[in-house]
């Protein structure tokens, strides 16, 4: 495990797991959307995000936790571990809302200066709808891996459990 990608719903605690795993491991962590979004969260211009991927991508190793599907295929190829939350829409809104509490009026660590946690409606879609819409889609894209190590956790506990036992 040089070159791990961390996917899965808003929610379902991504960034915490990179930034355990990175601890662990002694590799590089790289939050995406502390890349993507700038102040007022403004989103990087499209192509400029490519590149900025691309060059994240050549180093010899990384932690990268986020969605983005502009750049997932381009992640997963260059990924040798690629590890899937795939938690719970209830387990996921519960991340978000107390995400919200805690970071209310502050920008999170892994997110971008100047972007001050927020909850919008779009969004709670998004996370609601993940587990029914996104996930097959990414079960399905996985399942067509080869020399790939997956790792698909369905619950925050397994997820504790694969920690332990690094």
């Amino acid at each position: 495990m040089r070159r791990i990608l961390i996917i899965g719903a808003g929610g379902a605690g991504k960034s915490t797991l990179a930034g355990t795993l990175g601890q662990k491991l002694g590799i590089p962590v790289y939050h995406l959307d502390s890349l993507f979004w700038k102040p007022n969260w403004t989103p990087l211009p499209r192509e400029q995000w490519k590149i900025t991927v691309h060059k994240l991508l050549k180093k010899e190793e990384w932690i990268l936790d986020g969605n983005f599907g502009s750049t997932l295929d381009m992640r997963i190829e260059a990924a040798d571990t690629i590890i899937f939350l795939d938690y719970s829409s209830v387990r996921c809104l519960y991340g978000v809302v107390k995400r919200r509490i805690q970071y209310h009026g502050k920008t999170r660590p892994d997110m971008g200066k100047g972007c001050p946690e927020k909850l919008d409606w779009k969004f709670l879609k998004w996370v609601a709808g993940y587990k029914k819409y996104k996930s097959p889609e990414i079960i399905s894209k996985l399942s067509k891996l080869e020399n790939k190590q997956i790792l698909h956790f369905h619950t925050p506990a397994e997820t504790y459990e694969f920690l332990k036992e690094l």
